[in-house]
């Protein structure tokens, strides 16, 4: 009895397991968040100086910064721009519509943000 328990158990941890290989994305971490901005967005990995400056907020220093940081931990994910030094939780979330990880730069003009 205790050995048809065993091999039940067994099976169900195969056929689980098989699951899982049958859907590598089941437990695959959520894609970037989509870009929300109809004005259009920087790729921060792939943005020249130039187009980082069109963000609110950024100047050329800080689009130095983004660049060279970008440079040693390319960005996975658009709130790892916080780790730049500069950049805290209130200019994330000024520049959160503009930017993302994935797609081209969209951007063309620089951004006014109305007060």
């Amino acid at each position: 009895m205790m050995r048809a328990i065993f091999v039940v158990a067994l099976m169900l941890f195969a056929l689980d397991g098989a699951s899982a290989r049958a859907d590598p994305l089941a437990h695959a971490p959520p894609p970037a968040v989509s870009p929300k901005s109809s004005d259009g967005v920087v790729n921060l990995n792939d943005a020249t100086e130039d187009e980082l400056s069109r963000l609110p907020g950024i100047g050329p220093g800080k689009a130095r910064a983004i660049a060279e940081h970008r440079h040693a931990h390319p960005f996975r994910r658009i709130d790892e721009l916080t780790k730049v030094k500069g950049i805290g939780r209130k200019t994330f979330g000024r520049l959160r519509p503009y930017i993302t990880t994935v797609g081209p730069t969209t951007l063309e003009h620089d951004v006014k943000l109305r007060r």
